[in-house]
């Protein structure tokens, strides 16, 4: 009886301490358009060989979250096993009408806007279950915006682990400085997720990042 006890003891030991640690969540988050789902397929084709979803110039393309289990990146000897969620763009204000400007029919601009607006929602509230999260912006424009003061104050009130990328690096406007300055508490990255530039220096930065989760 006491070596069964003993054995069912040391059994549940072993398994706390070797226990596989799960994947953890990295949340892709930023304000429309800056290239989320841009860099999410990049990321998603360079080690599993298949995108994550639909890119388009037209605003709120991604109005649900979307994700891919078991992402796993390496570098220098380094990897990370991880799930990949590409979250709808932040945005403090959805008009249709902004849609009808590109085209849009009325009814498919109010569908689209009502859309945007619930994947905003949805967004937020996974951030509970994000252990690391990447902002990404369009680094040819100002990023001291209402947007970004948002999502940087969500996450700074959930404690997450944070690095900051400055996409579109190919843009003549780009301006990865005034990235710098805007978030000076963050680690920021350039990169151009379209044309596949510094991508390594991405891997390196979110390999590091990841040690504080």
């Amino acid at each position: 009886m006491v070596i069964k006890i003993w054995r069912s003891f040391t059994k549940r030991i072993f398994s706390l301490f070797f226990k596989k640690r799960k994947d953890i969540s990295v949340g892709f988050y930023g304000p429309p358009n800056g290239g989320k789902t841009t860099l999410a397929n990049r990321i998603c084709k360079d080690w599993t060989g298949e995108e994550i979803g639909k890119v388009s110039k037209i605003p709120h393309e991604t109005r649900h979250i979307q994700f891919k289990e078991e992402v796993e990146i390496k570098y220098k000897e380094k990897s990370l096993k991880f799930k990949l969620i590409d979250t709808p763009g932040i945005a403090t204000k959805i008009d249709y009408e902004d849609f009808m400007k590109m085209k849009m029919k009325k009814k498919e601009a109010q569908k689209r806007a009502k859309e945007a607006t619930q994947g905003i929602v949805e967004s937020i509230k996974w951030l509970d279950d994000m252990d690391l999260v990447v902002v990404i912006l369009d680094a040819s424009k100002n990023p001291y915006s209402q947007v970004n003061i948002t999502i940087v104050g969500n996450l700074v009130a959930r404690k997450i682990p944070v690095l900051v990328v400055a996409n579109k690096i190919d843009l003549k406007k780009a301006d990865i400085k005034k990235i710098e300055a805007a978030f000076p508490e963050y680690d920021v990255v350039g990169i151009s997720a379209k044309k596949g530039k510094n991508m390594n220096d991405f891997y390196e930065s979110i390999l590091k990042l990841a040690k504080k989760v």
